[in-house]
């Protein structure tokens, strides 16, 4: 598979994941409606839904951060130095992947409370 057929494809995951967003985010207009958030348990299941959503943001971001280092990757000369590679991942934007520390570890970190966004 070529890079660039690799970043298209990150690309595509960072769509579809948006477009699966849509039908909960009515859901969760459903629950937010007045009569039904009185209730704790429609209010619990509105605040699991948006930590959902957030998850769902943050993959969208990390595709689209990885499709760009890619595409930068395909530009380079194959005798490009690994210091060039270093600067790309830490011109992205996300820490996760801009920080080699962090990388994978996202999904093992305690998180706050979710925000909308």
């Amino acid at each position: 598979m070529s890079l660039q057929k690799l970043a298209r494809e990150l690309d595509e995951t960072a769509r579809q994941t948006a477009a699966m967003v849509e039908g909960i985010t009515e859901a969760l207009q459903i629950l937010a409606d007045r009569n039904l958030a009185r209730d704790p348990s429609v209010r619990e299941a509105a605040q699991m839904i948006i930590t959902a959503l957030q998850g769902q943001d943050r993959i969208e971001q990390r595709c689209h951060n990885m499709a760009l280092a890619v595409r930068q990757f395909a530009l380079l000369p194959p005798t490009a130095p690994d210091s060039v590679y270093d600067e790309i991942w830490a011109s992205l934007t996300l820490d996760e992947l801009r920080v080699p520390s962090l990388s994978g570890i996202a999904a093992h970190q305690v998180h706050g409370e979710a925000e909308l966004f």
